[in-house]
């Protein structure tokens, strides 16, 4: 990979994959409608709305594979779910293929499951289970990734990411915390898969003792994560203890966004 692009480099996970894959790559560049600052050594910095198509395509002028990370990170009203994370992302994967792009990784989450229960180990062929708008565009995304693959022959990478923040901040996290710098080892993992890789669903998670997930196509590609929300169970029982769950958030992955909004039935998700 000669040039990649970062979608959404403002934000967190995209601030990370700068700094991470500094000099790894020979030229990143980098777009977001929020303020990124100077362009550094290997960089390419530039505005791009990921609502306008044409702009879009001419980011990815050149590049041969892209971290998608721009969207909405988290539940919001339907219009900014709509033009952020489902228009945005259509977006991107058309622009992508377009400009002849070789590899999308596309940033999901653990949400398009989310409405799973806790007790059950989860592998990448589950059928979704979103539980949000927000987790229900990131379907969208997945199904979308796989369509470019088998239309387009483009090779994607999905990655549902889980609490990706510096320390895990809660009970749910035990098993869900995807650490800085796993987070990174995984990106560069996505980057330097095989050439060949077609399309795979990866679980972007820590290498956490409780981890519920089942995660072939991580192994497969390299992955391996080193961070464990373990050692921050103290800090973390001191934020929230087990008991201390909300009891519409305890049974499920998807924890606060399933209780959002909740008028269901329990016991009718098994």
């Amino acid at each position: 990979m000669h040039r990649v692009l970062i979608t959404g480099a403002a934000g967190y996970l995209g601030g990370l994959a700068r700094e991470g894959l500094q000099g790894i790559y020979p030229v990143l560049r980098l777009t977001d409608r929020a303020e990124l600052g100077e362009a550094r050594s290997g960089e390419e910095v530039l505005r791009a709305d990921l609502e306008n198509l044409s702009e879009v395509e001419a980011a990815m002028e050149g590049v041969d594979a892209v971290l998608h990370l721009g969207a909405r990170a988290d539940e919001d009203d339907w219009d900014v779910i709509l033009n952020s994370n489902i228009i945005g992302t259509y977006n991107a994967f058309e622009a992508a293929r377009r400009q002849g792009v070789k590899r999308m990784i596309y940033a999901s989450s653990h949400h398009v499951v989310g409405f799973y229960r806790r007790e059950r180990i989860l592998g990448p062929d589950e059928p979704p289970r979103p539980d949000s708008r927000y987790g229900a565009a990131k379907v969208f995304g997945e199904a979308l990734g796989r369509l470019y693959a088998d239309k387009h022959g483009m090779s994607v990478l999905s990655l549902r990411i889980g609490v990706a923040r510096n320390r895990p901040p809660h009970v749910r996290s035990l098993w869900t915390w995807l650490g800085p710098e796993d987070w990174v080892r995984l990106v560069r993992a996505s980057l330097d898969a095989p050439a060949d890789l077609h399309f795979a669903v990866v679980y972007g998670v820590s290498n956490n003792a409780r981890k519920l997930y089942d995660d072939p196509h991580g192994e497969a590609i390299g992955y391996r994560p080193e961070q464990n929300a373990e050692d921050y169970i103290e800090e973390i029982f001191e934020i929230q203890k087990p008991e201390n769950e909300p009891p519409l958030e305890k049974p499920f992955h998807g924890g606060h966004l399933c209780a959002g909004e909740f008028s269901g039935d329990l016991d009718k998700i098994d």
